[in-house]
């Protein structure tokens, strides 16, 4: 039986599949609205002119925040998005994605050129 259901690119269609985070979007969402709650406070203490070390370990904080934020997305990819596309014969361009994503995030330059066969 052929669903219509939401692509992890957007795309709608017959035999796709959802966002591998759906299951978690409240939390994710939680998540987010708290590190908005920390961005607010670094701005207020940067305001009130406070000292420069506890502004950057606020600053870390964050940091630390948006890197559990990202492996969350990234877990649920790779365990949804990425094995939906394996078990459908799709998994390279897949996998090359999450490659490339995991490459940027750690500052690392992409790489050109077809890396799958």
């Amino acid at each position: 039986m052929a669903t219509t259901t939401t692509t992890d690119r957007g795309e709608t269609g017959s035999d796709t599949f959802r966002h591998a985070y759906s299951k978690d979007k409240a939390q994710l969402v939680r998540r987010l609205s708290r590190m908005e709650g920390q961005v607010r406070g670094i701005a207020r203490m940067i305001e009130r002119e406070e000292y420069c070390v506890d502004i950057l370990q606020q600053t870390a904080a964050l940091r630390a925040a948006v890197d559990a934020l990202a492996v969350l997305v990234l877990e649920d990819h790779v365990q949804g998005c990425v094995r939906t596309a394996a078990e459908r014969g799709e998994a390279d361009k897949y996998v090359d994605e999450v490659i490339d994503v995991v490459r940027r995030t750690l500052g690392r330059p992409v790489r050109t050129g077809a890396r799958s066969a």
